[in-house]
């Protein structure tokens, strides 16, 4: 009568730890794309046999195999014609194209600047493009519009939905 007990008790028990506890759940966690190497507070120069051809510089970067994510990029393009520099909160570099992002502010030697929240910058091309609302201004002329295209090599600008206001010189 002894052992009845025993296996009464042993099988409650079991049942007890089939019902009222439930197995471990081990969470996967996709473990995404590493970067190959991480920086901080770093300067970049890129030099051809003319001399500098390409300054870049933020607080934190990241290598990635195809391409570099960079916080508070500053950077700026010397293999043109005139020498353009662009400023954001955050940058990608990825085949000689700048994607920036956040409070972008770019200008140009010549006193042509643009600022805009989101923006795209062609290396091989010289071609700066703006998707959403920008303000474009040199000196005191000033253009507001939603879309921007400019050429740097070519000195063309396109836009949509522009508003503008220049300055004449009056002759005499």
């Amino acid at each position: 009568m002894n052992i009845n007990y025993f296996f009464i008790f042993f099988s409650l028990s079991l049942l007890m730890i089939l019902f009222l506890f439930k197995p471990l759940e081990i969470k996967q966690q996709a473990t995404g794309e590493v970067p190959m190497f991480t920086i901080s507070s770093f300067v970049m120069h890129e030099l051809d046999s003319n001399g500098l051809v390409t300054l870049m510089n933020g607080t934190n970067a990241n290598k990635f195999t195809n391409r570099y994510t960079i916080d508070n990029m500053d950077y700026t393009d010397n293999s043109k014609k005139l020498i353009a520099n662009m400023k954001a909160n955050s940058g990608i570099y990825k085949n000689d194209k700048v994607y920036l992002d956040g409070d972008i502010i770019y200008s140009r030697e010549d006193g042509l600047t643009f600022e805009t929240q989101k923006a795209v910058y062609d290396k091989k091309t010289s071609i700066a493009t703006a998707d959403g609302e920008f303000v474009l201004y040199r000196g005191s002329n000033r253009v507001v519009g939603k879309r921007l295209k400019h050429n740097s090599s070519s000195e063309q600008i396109e836009s949509k939905s522009v508003r503008a206001v220049y300055q004449l010189k009056e002759s005499k």
